[in-house]
């Protein structure tokens, strides 16, 4: 199986590098830049035009739309047949596929959680996860910003990766400055920081294919 990669496009999905084919395309959050229905509507009508089968959304900290006013925003993600996850899970061809939106506090803004709120969630993630979307990233893993010298990822995340014995795959955004891929020496397991846009909200980063 093949997984497309994005994130973070912030309503710019428009002037993003070309998409490649694949069997999944996955959007990790931050799909507006305002977080407005009507820039939701603008996105899901550009995401459910492309040609994958099968695409999956979740939401990011600027999205807070599908905080205010969840019911439409799911209701305008399944009129395009997009499968949108809120810690919920779907099965494509096998692979079990979970949506974490949630992240550490950042500002005021949308899905921030503390970190006894955040373990207790990601306890909810079941145990047979073989692919793990979330917004942010783990602790350590493709989420180190230069500017200010730091990981900024989220421990109680990256303890649950080290529990789910049968994942295969983490992919998130959020961190501009953390884009890239990698796959553990160890255990092959494979990580994906997918954010479209830079640490310039430029929308020139390439999405990331990750094969089964």
């Amino acid at each position: 199986m093949r997984l497309v990669c994005i994130s973070d496009t912030h309503s710019l999905h428009a002037d993003m590098p070309p998409i490649p084919n694949g069997n999944v395309l996955i959007h990790a959050g931050d799909c507006t830049g305002t977080g407005s229905l009507s820039a939701l509507e603008d996105f899901c009508s550009w995401f459910g035009t492309l040609p994958h089968k099968n695409k999956i959304l979740i939401a990011g900290n600027h999205d807070d739309c599908f905080e205010r006013f969840p019911k439409e925003s799911r209701r305008i993600c399944e009129m395009q047949e997009i499968i949108y996850l809120r810690g919920e899970s779907t099965s494509i061809g096998g692979i079990n596929f979970y949506g974490f939106p949630w992240q550490p506090i950042y500002h005021h803004m949308a899905f921030n959680a503390r970190e006894a709120e955040l373990r207790g969630r990601l306890k909810l993630v079941p145990e047979d996860t073989h692919i793990l979307i979330s917004h942010g990233p783990a602790l350590g893993i493709l989420d180190y910003i230069p500017a200010i010298n730091s990981h900024v990822g989220c421990q109680a995340l990256a303890n649950r990766i080290n529990q789910l014995q049968h994942l295969k795959a983490h992919v998130c955004g959020h961190i501009h400055e953390g884009y890239g891929f990698f796959a553990s020496e160890s255990d092959g397991l494979k990580f994906a920081n997918a954010s479209t846009c830079t640490e310039r909200y430029q929308p020139t980063n390439p999405p990331i294919v990750i094969d089964l």
